[in-house]
């Protein structure tokens, strides 16, 4: 189905009937709909409009036995009762970092995370009206009474969106808080038009600095939040822009990496070895059929705890310091404190770590002021070697993380 107003209808109708809900990655497109029915083996399958070729076209779909229309008219008024462990929801990793995993959420699960997304979006004002780009968060504001208006540009491609278009919706719709990706934020930037609104709250990806200033300077009225989390867990913390100290601005463009902020409330966070393993009530403890489970959750006095595989540290006030992917490290260097310091140099658009490099070799996109400019500036960092690309692949979601599957294919094509 579409992301639509039927859409949300129809959650609520399966869940009255205590059907348990399988979404399929979107980004993943056809291939994410046939991970989705191996992995799910479902019962029945609900389409609508035009994806209802999906039944025909797709022979995965042949063999589920029930073919789910919506309803015009109502049925029976009919309200299953089940346990707050029953399964409610069976979404999908993005699959950036391999195989996409199956996380079951429980309802006990969503009213934890319900309650997690209440407060970080909590406002005095009762008449808030929310563009939302992540459709979970649209599901905690129908729990929480908060309107929500949905995208009018294709969810799949934030990256085609229009600023203009983006900024006659929200003035159309009365829009006074957005909830969008990094990559929406920067059309918005790109645009130079404040769409003047209260509140941005954006994640799904890395918010760097460089946006971060160009957000503060486009929109000098609106409140940024930059809000850390994954799939398995969100939110686990966020940061207020407005709080980010000179001394904070000066650590990440010189190699401490990206401030995350101080962990919410409901969130337990350790550094294990560098790594940011997370536990608390709405964080997954457990893949379906247990696949991914042996390399992401671990045992620790006897609570599952959830491995993000972004590496990260604590600083003197409590707060988490991202460092980007253990696995994307190359010569002792976290992506992060590389990445995150050439965003701030002159002429670069993006920055990617190539993992496991030998030298240590930082890919750059943008246009160099001079030649040597920006050898030099890795210089002061260290060991490091600069390499120009056109363009640094990103992951098909949110369009902001890097893709270093993608990254280390584009080299070996070179």
């Amino acid at each position: 189905m579409p992301v639509g107003i039927d859409l949300y209808a129809a959650i609520a109708g399966l869940w009255r009937l205590g059907a348990v809900i399988v979404f399929p990655e979107p980004a993943l497109g056809i291939n994410g709909l046939r991970h989705a029915l191996h992995i799910a083996r479902p019962k029945a399958v609900l389409t609508s409009g035009i994806y209802r070729i999906l039944n025909i076209i797709i022979p995965g779909l042949w063999r589920v036995k029930h073919k789910l229309r919506l309803r015009e008219k109502p049925g029976a008024d009919i309200c299953e009762q089940v346990e707050s462990g029953h399964p409610a929801l069976i979404s999908f990793t993005s699959g950036s970092t391999g195989h996409p995993k199956a996380i079951v959420r429980s309802h006990g699960f969503l009213m934890a995370q319900n309650d997690c997304i209440g407060q970080m979006l909590a406002s005095d004002n009762d008449n808030e009206i929310d563009l939302v780009a992540f459709p979970v968060f649209v599901i905690a504001n129908l729990g929480s009474g908060v309107t929500s208006v949905l995208p009018d540009w294709k969810l799949s491609r934030h990256d085609r969106a229009d600023a203009a278009a983006i900024t006659r919706l929200i003035a159309r719709e009365r829009i006074s808080r957005a909830l969008v990706p990094p990559s929406i934020c920067e059309i918005l930037t790109k645009g130079g038009q404040d769409p003047g609104l209260n509140a941005i709250f954006t994640g799904g990806g890395p918010i760097f600095p460089d946006l971060m200033r160009r957000m503060m300077t486009v929109m000098p009225n609106t409140a940024i939040m930059a809000v850390y989390g994954s799939t398995e867990a969100e939110p686990i913390a966020h940061l207020m822009v407005a709080d980010i100290s000179a001394d904070d601005w000066a650590s990440m463009e010189n190699g401490g990496g990206l401030l995350a902020g101080p962990p919410v409330p409901e969130t337990s966070v350790q550094i294990i070895a560098d790594e940011i393993v997370v536990t608390g009530g709405h964080v997954n403890k457990g893949y379906l059929d247990g696949i991914g489970d042996a390399e992401n959750k671990v045992m620790m006095d006897g609570v599952i705890w959830h491995r993000t595989g972004d590496a990260g540290r604590f600083d003197e006030h409590g707060r988490l310091w991202l460092l980007g992917r253990w696995s994307a490290k190359a010569g002792g260097y976290f992506p992060f404190a590389l990445e995150v310091a050439a965003r701030s140099w002159d002429g670069v658009i993006a920055a990617a770590l190539i993992p496991g490099s030998q030298p240590v070799t930082l890919a750059l996109s943008g246009r160099e002021p001079r030649s040597g400019y920006w050898q030099e500036k890795a210089a002061a960092l260290g060991d490091i070697i600069v390499m120009a690309m056109a363009e640094i692949p990103v992951d098909r979601r949110h369009r902001s993380k890097i893709d270093y599957a993608a990254l280390k294919q584009a080299l070996k094509s070179k």
